[in-house]
């Protein structure tokens, strides 16, 4: 079994890299300019990420097969005004272009909002598409939701993968289940108290709700002031406020709930402040979402290369 060598962009929390290990993958290089995701990274990985990818030179980069990145949404998401390319965040793709150029890695996966998808009608992803293609890859992409793979998170992402070499891929199928958040949320005993809403703020979210909610629930507060009390949590966002998911209507979601909607192991080591640990949650991938994806990606090389090897194998006419 070949253990494919991965780099990871912009990498968080490190949910790329935890996907792809599942299955051998052995991370070489990784870059992440945030100080408290290079902190909480270092704490689980062993190593501090390189920090701004705009100081490193493609060249210096480990080979690798793999190239993974969740590379900046805020550009081509609502909360950042959709300004796109625009945006300096926006260019950073070319980051990735530079190094894909340089390197040549068998292998790419992307993250980044579904909204990339349409933005500027469409020509962003046309020109990031463009981009990739003309580096000779074969790409495949889909918008996948994080509730359909067991977590109970409404996560839609568009997921980006691409070959060097001309190889079938199909994203992985729906699991059509997820599991319920009492195996997320913990006892409200255990809760400190500066987690629970103000009366005030507790009366103001029961009076916005429309119907009965379930228990157990988070409740959503929408941009119109609208609740929704739903027996999964909506996307969570770097810069959601902090009363934008309420557990039961009474409660903010701690730290750990909010890395166990992301899919991240028990195990994971949290050594960042609360307010520094809701951004990188907010930013991250949903870590089963992506073992999926690296199993789907990894069959699809071993594959290839079989074909490759019975190839290669067939005598020569003389």
């Amino acid at each position: 079994m070949q253990n494919y060598k991965t780099i990871d962009l912009f990498a968080g929390a490190g949910g790329l890299r935890l996907g792809f290990e599942s299955f051998g993958c052995k991370n070489v290089f990784s870059s992440e300019i945030d100080p408290y995701a290079q902190k909480i990274y270092e704490a689980n990985f062993g190593e501090i990420p390189f920090g701004d990818i705009n100081l490193i030179n493609p060249k210096d980069i480990p080979d690798h097969d793999i190239l993974l990145a969740g590379f900046p949404c805020q550009p081509f998401s609502i909360a950042g005004k959709e300004l796109g390319f625009k945006d300096t965040r926006g260019t950073l793709f070319f980051n990735i272009h530079e190094i894909l150029k340089e390197k040549r890695p068998q292998a790419f996966l992307l993250e980044n909002v579904k909204r990339l998808k349409n933005h500027d009608k469409g020509k962003t992803f046309k020109t990031i598409k463009n981009c990739l293609e003309d580096l000779g890859y074969t790409i495949y992409y889909q918008i996948l939701n994080s509730l359909d793979f067991g977590i109970p998170q409404k996560r839609e992402r568009i997921y980006i993968v691409g070959f060097k070499n001309r190889i079938n891929f199909s994203f992985p199928t729906k699991l059509g289940k997820f599991k319920s958040l009492e195996e997320v949320l913990e006892n409200d005993s255990n809760v400190p108290s500066n987690y629970f809403l103000s009366e005030r703020l507790k009366q103001k979210r029961l009076n916005g709700l429309k119907k009965e909610a379930p228990i157990p629930s988070i409740w959503h507060e929408n941009i119109g002031g609208n609740i929704s009390a739903l027996p999964y949590s909506c996307a969570l966002r770097a810069g959601g406020s902090y009363n934008y998911l309420v557990v039961n209507g009474i409660r903010r979601l701690t730290s750990r709930e909010m890395m166990r909607l992301q899919g991240f192991p028990e195990n994971y080591i949290i050594n960042v402040p609360y307010s520094q640990l809701r951004k990188i949650a907010g930013n991250s991938v949903t870590v089963p979402v992506i073992k999926l994806i690296a199993h789907q990606m990894i069959e699809s090389l071993k594959e290839q290369r079989k074909c490759t090897n019975r190839f290669e194998q067939i005598p020569m006419a003389v």
